[in-house]
């Protein structure tokens, strides 16, 4: 099965969710208030988001308004495009010419960090580029340990502290032993935190700072791992990690589990954050870069 069929597969909770119940809302019927009204309502349940669910209604408004809108496939076909309108041109994680390259991995607990990083780090292995991956979890022994494996595994290099270390202290050790021995990629972890947690947060600026002291213009890419199956609470954590450290891209993972795939649009529109990475599986293959098109276009499949 091609990665196509796995996220058309991946997507089908949230396909019923969204898609399916959209149709509903039109079949057999004329395009009025108060289809509009309802289809409003089931965009937002759907995880869209306000800002995006009012901006496609009132798009739509204005098409019925022309005579543009008849039947049930041209409210399809706009949907499409709007949503992929949202969603912008894909912005997937591209190195730069920065080396080592430094990307900083947040998220609260139970998100799929540190898979993430494992899948990363064997992907960029695989593309012949040398992995450092700095274990900056020192809250859970069985983080590093997990991180480990993960490493070995990937053919990635690994720095670690004792549990317990000062985090900012390990991901400083993993820039500067990344910058003499001239890897190409430095993954640093970092613990699971509650995003309303004030003093886990500063401790986060306090990483990112002493990041850019081992390397000035570091991190190059601060990736938020999210999970789908939160919903609208995946947009509040980003909204949160955003205002502490500057997100430069997200990490959707479990997008194959949920119905709230709708999430993407939401935290696109309302903080302008690129999807970088989508997980749709367990396995390394099934952690891909996003793509706004096929996307919406395996949604509506």
């Amino acid at each position: 099965m091609g990665f196509f069929d796995r996220l058309k597969e991946g997507l089908s909770k949230t396909r019923k969710n969204l898609v399916e119940k959209v149709e509903t809302v039109f079949k057999g019927r004329k395009i009025d208030a108060e289809t509009l009204e309802e289809l409003e309502e089931t965009l937002i349940v759907s995880d869209l988001g306000i800002r995006a669910s009012t901006e496609i209604v009132e798009f739509l408004r204005e098409k019925a308004r022309k005579g543009e809108m008849r039947d049930t496939d041209s409210v399809r076909d706009f949907l499409k495009q709007e949503m992929t309108a949202i969603l912008g041109a894909s912005r997937p994680l591209s190195l730069s010419g920065e080396k080592p390259y430094v990307i900083l991995t947040v998220g609260v607990n139970g998100v799929g960090k540190t898979t993430t990083i494992g899948k990363l780090a064997g992907r960029f292995v695989s593309e012949g580029r040398s992995v450092l991956v700095g274990a900056a979890d020192t809250f859970r022994a069985a983080a590093i340990e997990q991180l480990e494996i993960w490493s070995q595994r990937a053919g990635a290099q690994l720095v670690k502290h004792e549990s317990g270390s000062d985090p900012a202290a390990v991901a400083f050790d993993a820039v500067e032993a990344a910058k003499a021995r001239k890897i190409d990629v430095v993954i640093i972890d970092t613990a699971g935190r509650l995003h309303t947690k004030s003093p886990l947060m500063d401790e986060l600026k306090k990483v990112r700072r002493v990041i850019d002291k081992a390397f000035p213009g570091a991190p190059h890419e601060t990736l938020l791992v999210v999970d789908a199956t939160t919903g609208q609470n995946a947009l509040k954590q980003a909204e949160m990690f955003h205002h502490a450290v500057g997100v430069t891209g997200i990490a959707l993972t479990k997008l194959d589990g949920t119905a709230k795939g709708g999430i993407v649009f939401a935290i696109h529109r309302e903080l302008g954050i690129p999807i970088r990475l989508i997980g749709v599986g367990e396995g390394v293959e099934d952690l891909r870069d996003f793509d706004s098109k096929e996307f919406v276009e395996a949604l509506f499949s």
